[in-house]
């Protein structure tokens, strides 16, 4: 079976954790992954498709095993972002690449995919995120985001984190205990609290005007498979109707059983990737 590798990419005066899979003469695929969560998001995927890809499932900064912000003001934005994945894209000496983006990592897919990265990302896949967000959803992100729980068990961790992700609808009890041993830490008092560093709420705060990416969508022209969760409340249907009569007008599934965001975990979406990802 293959094995996760573990890598620390300098970008600039930060470090960024990368979980690697695969043979690395393979073609590229990043996966990126949402506002709050680390790579290891894609542990099941990534396994599942690095038989065919070198799959590299970068920490963002402030997430995981990557370093923190100097300046929330300039380091939790796509701006930085951008520059971090060609730092990663750079020590892997990575030409073209698909790229698989969930929530955050989507929306930084499609930023990248209309300007820095242009040509270079030939398939993009953009899972349960739009280039518009109601203010509703990202309101209940932003107050669970930004005031992290605490507690004395990882056991009770486990716990949380299904309730608060739900919407990620139906995994195996694997899935779960895997997420909560890549989502914890340990405080200095020795309690648990989720692997992530508070200040990223800043992303709906001080850069906020990243979330605005119609005029990205719009310059997209790499192939695109946009994913809905049937319930989702961060890409609500009509917004979804509009990506997909605007930009690269993608090809459009929607996943039952999901809100935000399908976890790319059953084999029905693994065979969803894997077909657009060789097309």
């Amino acid at each position: 079976m293959v094995q996760p590798r573990s890598t620390y990419v300098a970008c600039g005066p930060h470090e960024l954790h990368v979980t690697e899979w695969g043979d690395p003469a393979k073609p590229p695929l990043v996966m990126w992954h949402g506002l709050a969560r680390t790579g290891r998001d894609f542990d099941e995927v990534a396994l599942a498709l690095a038989d065919t890809y070198f799959v590299i499932c970068p920490d963002t900064l402030g997430r995981g095993l990557s370093s923190w912000a100097n300046d929330v003001a300039t380091d939790y934005s796509y701006a930085a972002f951008s520059d971090h994945a060609e730092a990663v894209l750079d020590y892997y000496g990575a030409g073209k690449m698909r790229w698989v983006g969930t929530s955050m990592g989507g929306l930084l897919g499609v930023t990248l995919a209309a300007g820095r990265l242009k040509g270079r990302i030939s398939h993009l896949v953009v899972n349960d995120i739009g280039p518009q967000i109601p203010e509703e959803a990202s309101g209940r992100i932003a107050s669970y985001v930004g005031n992290p729980p605490v507690f004395d068990t990882m056991a009770a961790l486990e716990a949380w984190l299904r309730t608060a992700y739900e919407p990620f609808g139906e995994n195996p009890a694997s899935f779960w205990r895997r997420m909560t041993d890549t989502s914890g830490r340990r405080t200095d008092a020795g309690k648990v609290t989720v692997h992530y560093d508070p200040q990223i709420v800043t992303m709906f705060t001080l850069h906020k005007s990243d979330l605005d990416c119609w005029p990205a969508w719009d310059a997209v022209e790499a192939p695109t498979l946009l994913l809905r969760g049937e319930t989702s409340d961060v890409l609500p249907r009509d917004v979804a109707n509009e990506m997909c009569a605007r930009g690269p007008k993608p090809k459009f599934e929607e996943l039952p059983g999901y809100g935000h965001a399908p976890t790319m975990v059953s084999e029905r979406e693994q065979r969803l990737l894997r077909s657009f990802l060789a097309s």
